[in-house]
């Protein structure tokens, strides 16, 4: 087989890159990293929370929780939760759990109040992507001062309820995060 004079320089180059960034890479890869997230009993708990802290205001939602690379963890559709909750919080979770840190937010909320109130901000490119929501009802998992992962609830009759199920479930295992 021969390769086209053209293909075979792009080849070298390639070879050539690889050969002198592949050792500066190896260099810093030294070990294992450490990923933190919640316990699957700490993660069912936070969702069982939230649906019922919804349950009680008479809001059928659906909590999920992920960790900081969007990794379903614990899932709890509430009794009456309609099939697309699944999804919606699924959004919010990730999107509070990937973009907001990013962002500097803590929540899909902070991010909608700032768009809001920002004229001619725009999300085209970040709302095209798949799963990000800038609807109220996700909140960033932070273990100190380091987010770990995301909480969604959808469902309730507007995402500021959404908001206040997710903020509750995690208030109530707050201490348990160290």
């Amino acid at each position: 087989m021969r390769l086209r004079p053209q293909m075979a320089s792009v080849l070298r180059s390639v070879s050539f890159a690889a050969l002198v960034f592949v050792p500066a890479v190896a260099a810093d890869a030294q070990g294992l990293l450490t990923k933190k997230r919640l316990s699957a009993v700490l993660a069912m708990e936070a969702v069982g929370e939230a649906v019922a802290q919804c349950a009680k205001s008479g809001y059928a939602v659906t909590a999920i929780i992920v960790d900081n690379e969007g990794v379903r963890q614990a899932v709890l559709r509430g009794d009456g939760a309609a099939v697309h909750t699944l999804d919606s919080a699924y959004a919010k979770a990730y999107t509070a759990a990937s973009l907001a840190p990013v962002r500097k937010e803590d929540s899909t909320k902070a991010i909608f109040e700032r768009l809001s109130k920002t004229p001619g901000m725009t999300t085209a490119g970040l709302a095209s992507l798949p799963n990000v929501t800038f609807t109220p009802g996700g909140v960033t998992i932070m273990a100190g001062t380091e987010p770990i992962g995301g909480i969604g609830v959808g469902g309730a009759p507007g995402g500021n309820f959404d908001d206040d199920c997710a903020r509750a479930a995690l208030a109530k295992i707050k201490d348990r995060m160290k």
